[in-house]
């Protein structure tokens, strides 16, 4: 696999990485994850670095300009690790990746799928790394298109990510959608005693009365992170026996900063980033979870947890978000934190209703979204892609 990031940081499209290199582990295949230098190493995973560069130890989240070194180094380590492991295909992750894989499979006559995680454009766009209708937008765009020919086949997370690659040209019948998946025994509503839960309830300083809103993921204007700060205000002065608990990474100490300019430090936490195999633990401690993630074209995975753990979710509407939480999310007009304070205060007023609407979803997720039923359908796309690409 070549992960064009800092493989593992506990977020995002490194825990779909991780699933899927588990998942296949499982059914007896052998993988082997290209990455960058910096990240942290997951026990029973194989994984190929790139050297170590002493300036660059910060995980590199979303665009940078650091992705241009660090994706050329990445690409001869690609080739190292083919000679060496020679494998029977390439499975690249995101756009970088797909440019990366795609030309070690023309040098190297492998085939190549590329997991389709979002538009790259957008996401540089989302990230303020360049401006809307400018001439930058328009060559990444170009450039996005055309990296996305360079493999054989693409799987996307989401049909609605289907849809979009199809409308800019894309032949419909090279894509395959895999959707996100979650561990739904390890995520799950019983996975901490009373005890536990209690004891780290105290540890974050939430008081036994309080009831707590719950987000894991990163911490930025694109995940709407500005948006909850301000739905936590009002939801506060209006029920002063709310508690948020805001865990996440990068800036957290920034929405820290900002909880004690709006005088709401007390009724929150921002314990930073948690750890994957510890995320579980966290999440049981929420009565309602939110997801105001801004994109319309990204998927949503913190979802699939959210859902495994039995918990009601506010999220805003998108394409994604009622893919994955179907009828049973509780959907806030996009960027329209009046509705996402009024959906949240909901929950919490309506604690009975929540929970009901949180076990749906716990058993929408056992029935559709484990990944004993998901690796089938990856192991099809491998299938096929050895079969379309064997002379």
């Amino acid at each position: 696999m070549v992960a064009p990031t800092s493989f593992f940081a506990d977020y995002g499209c490194h825990v779909r990485i991780l699933e899927e290199t588990r998942a296949l582990q499982s059914r007896g295949h052998e993988v082997l994850i290209c990455t960058y230098h910096n990240g942290n190493d997951v026990e029973g995973i194989p994984t190929h670095r790139t050297i170590d560069i002493p300036w660059r130890k910060r995980v590199v989240v979303g665009s940078s300009k650091h992705k241009l070194y660090l994706d050329a180094m990445l690409s001869f380590e690609v080739l190292r690790a083919i000679r060496r492991f020679k494998p029977d295909l390439i499975h690249a992750h995101l756009h970088e990746g797909a440019l990366i894989g795609g030309m070690a499979g023309l040098l190297t006559r492998r085939p190549v799928v590329f997991d389709y995680q979002g538009s790259l454009t957008e996401e540089m766009l989302d990230h303020g790394f360049m401006r809307h209708d400018g001439k930058r937008e328009w060559a990444m765009r170009r450039l996005e298109r055309t990296i996305e020919w360079f493999p054989h086949l693409v799987i996307t997370s989401s049909d609605n990510a289907r849809c979009r690659l199809a409308s800019s040209g894309y032949p419909d019948e090279k894509i395959m959608t895999v959707f996100d998946a979650v561990d739904t025994n390890r995520f799950s509503p019983t996975v901490m005693s009373p005890e536990e839960r209690a004891s780290l309830r105290e540890e974050l300083g939430i008081r036994p009365d309080q009831q707590v809103v719950g987000y894991l993921g990163l911490l930025a204007p694109y995940q709407g992170s500005d948006l909850l700060m301000e739905a936590a205000r009002r939801i506060i002065e209006q029920r002063p026996e709310t508690f948020f608990l805001i865990m996440g990474f990068p800036g957290n100490e920034d929405y820290h900063a900002e909880a004690v300019r709006m005088g709401i430090d007390r009724s929150t936490s921002f314990p930073g980033r948690i750890s994957y195999r510890e995320a579980h633990r966290y999440l049981a401690l929420a009565d309602v979870a939110v997801a105001p993630k801004m994109s319309l074209t990204e998927g949503n995975g913190k979802l699939y947890n959210y859902m495994s753990m039995g918990l009601p979710v506010v999220a805003f509407d998108a394409p994604a978000n009622r893919e994955i939480l179907g009828d049973e999310g509780i959907y806030a007009e996009h960027g329209n934190v009046d509705q996402l304070t009024q959906h949240l205060l909901w929950c919490l007023k309506n604690p009975e209703s929540a929970r009901e609407v949180g076990c749906q979803l716990r058993r929408r997720a056992v029935d559709h979204l484990s990944w004993d039923a998901r690796i089938e359908e990856l192991l099809d796309v491998y299938d096929r892609l050895m079969l379309e690409t064997t002379p």
